[in-house]
């Protein structure tokens, strides 16, 4: 069987890394494609999957820019995927995926745990053949969506629960960025600013970043989305915190690390399933699992930057882990009638 896989964001790619391995195990033949956006290229090429990159860059900010690359990205997946004699297509919020494959008579599968980027779930939702989401998501939300009952599919827990399934941190990580162990080290992750579900300002995050920063006992990772959120954290100059220059096991980074604050979602639920404690500072609605896990006490909602606790941990706690054999097995039932 041949798979088409479309990985048009960063957290994307740790998602379908055991889903490619098992697919590869299983004897079929996956095909990736890819777009120039974030560290998405390069956390393809860190973790060794073959890829394609297809289409214009990221449309920016805006919605004209946005619907521009939109545009000029599904012509560009039609002319990869049009002779390919692809048997079903999979992604997780690459809304251009299912579309492309539905004009192409390819039976498609399309992923996502946070329900309010309505733009873009809309169109995927109803192009796909399959809707796959956490229990967490209620149906009324989905239905707004057009995902019907008849071709949804859902799984328990987080999706980080599965992709991290068997994970062993690696600390070559810590040496590789010159991290001093001695110190409460904290892994910091910026606002998704060009996303349209997130067009709220959020000076508490520039606040964090002031406050970790100054702290002599503290190393702060920051792991910026863009260039251009680089080069603002740089220019702070800031004594304590640290920037990588490229994508890194930010996984490991995770797990070794004692605190997380996350202006998105995914390195937050990263952390839940790792057992790190984190603390969340998004500026838009939190969608139904985020929800879910503030009220179950395991994120925790940042309002001023004092609330922090900035000490090491104990020990590390117990990972929950679960099969990504069911993920891939409710991706393809896109194949199913």
């Amino acid at each position: 069987m041949r798979v088409w896989i479309d990985v048009s964001n960063s957290p994307q790619v740790p998602f379908f890394l055991p889903l490619v391995r098992l697919l590869e195990a299983r004897g079929h033949d996956v095909s990736v494609t890819t777009r120039e956006y974030a560290q998405t290229v390069e956390l393809l090429e860190l973790h060794g999957i073959p890829h394609a990159v297809v289409g214009p860059r990221h449309g920016g900010a805006g919605s004209l820019g946005k619907a521009r690359a939109m545009g000029g990205r599904v012509r560009a997946l039609r002319r990869f995927a049009g002779k390919s004699g692809f048997d079903v297509a999979l992604s997780h919020a690459s809304h251009e995926l299912p579309l492309v494959a539905r004009s192409l008579g390819i039976p498609s599968a399309y992923a996502f745990d946070y329900e309010f980027a309505r733009a873009q779930h809309g169109l995927g939702c109803r192009a796909a053949r399959r809707v796959v989401v956490p229990e967490a998501i209620p149906q009324d939300r989905l239905d707004h969506l057009g995902a019907r009952p008849r071709k949804v599919r859902r799984y328990p827990g987080l999706k980080e629960e599965y992709y991290l399934h068997g994970f062993e941190p690696d600390a070559t990580v810590l040496t590789d960025l010159g991290l001093d162990r001695e110190r409460v080290l904290v892994v910091v992750r910026t606002p998704p600013e060009v996303s349209l579900y997130h067009r709220h300002g959020n000076p508490l995050f520039g606040e964090v970043l002031d406050r970790l920063g100054h702290d002599p006992s503290v190393h702060a990772v920051v792991l910026p989305r863009t260039v251009e959120q680089r080069k603002a954290i740089v220019g702070r100059a800031l004594p304590s915190l640290v920037v990588p220059e490229h994508a890194i096991d930010a996984q490991s980074l995770v797990a070794l690390s004692d605190l997380v604050v996350s202006a998105g979602g995914t390195m937050n639920r990263e952390a839940v399933a790792l057992g790190v404690p984190v603390y969340t500072t998004f500026a838009g609605r939190l969608g139904a699992v985020d929800t879910a896990l503030v009220n179950e006490g395991r994120l925790r909602v940042l309002t001023r930057p004092d609330e922090l606790s900035l000490e090491k941990r104990a020990s590390s706690s117990t990972q929950i882990q679960r099969d990504p054999a069911l993920l891939l097995d409710l991706m393809l039932s896109a194949l199913e009638g």
